[in-house]
């Protein structure tokens, strides 16, 4: 049995109430993931759950880790953690409390040998409720977060401050998935290229209901693998941000971006908002879905909401653009072979408020309504079934798609 510490009734009481309330799930097994060995060994009266505060406390992250069994549920108390650690193939839960001040996993900005903050080798990890800060390498490129093969998933978790995000190495059997949370903050470094988000050579990348603002040279997002969705998200980098692309999808892969807000500020280092195969391709099958999102440019200068690099694609490869809405200064189309469906150029006072965040169309709109029908299209499946909801997260659409007769242009259909 683990140690478990005398606590104040009050955190006693939060305590077996969390406990009470606790589910964990199961492995999830998908192409190209297997559930880790040790899953087998696993206690069958369930997981046990961890209380565990920063340095001082009497019982801490490092010794709870040399305990814990695979399945088991850690929380971390609030307050700051500065251990940087390395999870190799293990099966767990580690949390923040919710409510309150965060538990923050902090670099303090001070560079150091190791590449990251926490280190995910194999195995099957989920965080959450987090926040990654300070991050920093005596190489330049400290990441709060990186991912060596397994399965990782973040909900609600938040990076700020970090040389770069979250790194996924190239790991053909590796799966991210991020709901939730926020990244930004991007140090202002002029040529280190620091990326909020960077996505290897994995198996497939799914980032839901995320707000991702303020980077700096680098992207926002950056990703190789083989199939991404990228949905219902704020990938917005501010009026005054300084990120280059705000997606970058430079070696193909199937890859369907849908019901974002994608935005680039006045000081864009690349005029590029969406940028696909501009390295070739390494999968075997390309293709590119692109629907109802909300593109803005923010500059003076037009933007190039897209940009297909065809001539280095294989023959074939597959672009459909349906029922986006193209704000600001730019070029959609042009150049980019594919199918294009209901999509719309409009200015920014066509929306509600644009410098307070308000992208939808305001009720008045003569683009309410004027989506294509892509059920008629044969494209059903690209019709959103949420949005992004501020600050983070997302909310179902309210009548979903089944009973929904009229549609948008954009990402948000309220």
């Amino acid at each position: 049995m683990p140690f478990r510490p005398c606590l104040p009734s009050l955190v006693l009481a939060s305590l077996l109430l969390a406990s009470s309330a606790l589910a964990v799930a199961a492995p999830v097994a998908g192409p190209g993931v297997s559930p880790p060995a040790e899953a087998a060994s696993a206690p069958a009266a369930g997981p046990r759950v961890w209380l565990v505060g920063p340095a001082g406390a009497a019982l801490t992250l490092p010794e709870v880790l040399r305990q814990a069994a695979d399945g088991d549920v850690i929380e971390l108390m609030p307050g700051t953690y500065t251990e940087r650690l390395t999870l190799v193939n293990r099966r767990l839960t580690i949390r923040g409390l919710r409510g309150g001040e965060p538990a923050r996993i902090d670099g303090e900005g001070k560079p150091v040998d190791a590449r990251a903050l926490w280190t995910i080798q194999g195995g099957e990890v989920l965080l959450e409720d987090l926040e990654f800060r300070g991050a920093r390498s005596t190489e330049g490129a400290g990441a709060a977060l990186r991912l060596d093969g397994g399965r990782l998933t973040l909900r609600r978790c938040r990076l700020f401050d970090n040389e770069h995000g979250l790194v996924a190495l190239n790991q053909p059997e590796a799966r991210l998935v991020i709901e939730g949370g926020v990244f930004g903050l991007a140090p202002k470094v002029v040529g280190g290229l620091h990326h909020l988000l960077t996505v290897g050579r994995i198996a497939r990348l799914e980032v839901r209901g995320v707000r991702f603002q303020q980077g700096f040279e680098g992207h926002l997002i950056k990703t190789r693998a083989r199939e991404n969705l990228i949905a219902y998200n704020f990938i917005h980098d501010g009026t005054r941000g300084g990120a280059s692309l705000e997606i970058d999808i430079p070696l193909g892969g199937v890859a369907t971006v849908v019901g974002n807000v994608i935005g680039q500020g006045a000081d864009t280092q690349n005029p590029v908002v969406l940028s696909y195969g501009s390295e070739g391709s390494a999968w075997d099958l390309n293709r590119l879905h692109v629907a109802h999102n909300t593109f803005i440019n923010h500059g003076w200068t037009p933007a190039w909401f897209l940009r297909v690099h065809r001539d280095k694609l294989p023959a074939g490869t597959e672009l459909v653009a349906v029922n986006n809405l193209l704000v600001g200064g730019g070029v959609f189309e042009w150049t980019n072979e594919g199918r294009f469906e209901g999509n719309h150029h409009a200015t920014r006072g066509a929306l509600a408020d644009v410098d307070t965040y308000a992208f939808e169309l305001p009720p008045s709109s003569r683009l309410r309504g004027a989506a294509a029908d892509l059920r008629a299209l044969g494209l059903a499946s690209l019709l959103p079934e949420s949005e992004f909801h501020w600050a983070e997260g997302l909310r179902p659409l309210d009548p979903p798609p089944p009973r929904r007769t009229s549609w948008s242009p954009g990402a948000f259909q309220k």
